[in-house]
This record gives structure tokens, sequence and C-alpha cells, in this order.
């Protein structure tokens, strides 16, 4: 890996590697002229300004998942990961201290790829913290609603600040491009979701190590 590329994963160089928490960014939309590609490098650099966690972007376009329809779950002591992507999936999501979703609102929920990729896993989740940045017509809030109660089912913990960016087209020039400053005004919101959740990671890493 070349040393920009790194630099560009690795926040903080006053905190050894094996003391930093680490988040997956999870893009949470696969269609075309999605959204979640254009706020996700700003999600990236809220992110870098901590200087105690590392972190990666799982685009679910790379993990193109089947849709789930095994006799056993994932919860279950026989795991459905004879699936190739299934199981790379299960392991990133294994790697992580702590989840920051991106996702739109359909519907008045998630998107049914989102779900499915939610579905795939279990105890993997378990005992982690998720924060959330929705947009659409209401900032996404009613899809960042329906993903706290599916947290709740994996044994998440979820925090109380997101960042909800409302009618999220209106910030794009006439090229589909983020408009310069337009997200400015989330910028103190993501910060304040970002330390809530870095302290329920510490908390919850340092519970998992001692039982």
């Amino acid at each position: 890996m070349e040393l920009s590329t790194l630099q560009s994963k690795v926040i903080g160089y006053n905190v050894p590697m094996s003391k930093k928490l680490h988040i997956k960014i999870i893009l949470g939309s696969i269609r075309d002229g999605r959204f979640s590609e254009k706020i996700g490098p700003w999600v990236e650099k809220q992110v870098q300004k901590n200087t105690t966690c590392t972190y990666e972007v799982l685009d679910l376009r790379e993990y193109p998942l089947p849709f789930f329809d095994q006799k056993e779950t994932p919860s279950s002591k026989k795991k459905p990961y004879t699936n190739e992507v299934v199981a790379q999936w299960t392991e990133k999501i294994k790697e992580a201290d702590a989840y920051i979703f991106v996702t739109p609102e359909y519907d008045r929920s998630i998107p049914g790829v989102l779900k499915n990729a939610v579905d795939w896993v279990y105890p993997e989740w378990n005992k982690k913290p998720a924060a959330f940045v929705g947009y659409g017509t209401v900032g996404g809030a009613r899809a960042i609603e329906h993903l706290r109660m599916i947290a709740v089912e994996l044994q998440m913990a979820t925090v109380r600040q997101a960042v909800n960016v409302f009618a999220h087209w209106t910030l794009q020039d006439e090229k589909g491009d983020i408009q310069p400053g337009a997200l400015d005004q989330f910028e103190r919101g993501a910060q304040t979701m970002l330390d809530q959740l870095l302290w329920w990671a510490q908390a919850l890493k340092t519970a998992r190590e001692e039982a």
C-alpha cells in the first residue's frame, strides 16, 4: 500500500495501532447516481479529524451478496458462510469496533440491499455501537429509526446523535456534485455523533475484552 493511501486510512500517529478503534463506514445504496458515494468522502473527512481511530469504507457495490435464503440463521451455530462474498463481508464486519451507516430513505425505510447485508451477519455485530448518516426528503430520519430497531435485535448500541441531510438534491449543482460548503452546516453534528460513537466503541471494546 502506498504511503498516501495508508495515511488516508490511518488517522492519528500518536496512538499505537493496537490501541486504535476501527470504524467501518457502510454505504447503504447501490443505485446509479447515488448520493452515498458523494457524501461518503465528507464522512471520511469527519472521521479523519479524530486521532484515535482507523476506518475503512465498505461499499455494498463491492459485496454483491445473494438474497438471504438459508435454512440456518447467522445466529445459529451452523452459519451460512459457504458463499465467498458472504464470508468476506462477515469478516469485514467482524474487524470493526464501530459502524457508521450512510443510508437513503426508500419508502419510509432502508434500502433492501442494506437490509439484506445486515441480515447475513449476527454475532459480528453484537455489542458494538452504530451511528447514522441519512439523507432524503426528511433527512433519512425514518430509515434511521428503522435501522435503530434492527440494531437492537442485533445487540448493538446506537448513539443518539445522527446526521440528517434534508433534501440532498438541493445541495448539488447541475452536474450532481455537492456544492462547495453545502455540508458545512452538518459538521458540528457529525463531530458530536463521532464523539458519542467512539466513547461507546471504547467502552464496549473494553467490556468485550474483559468478558
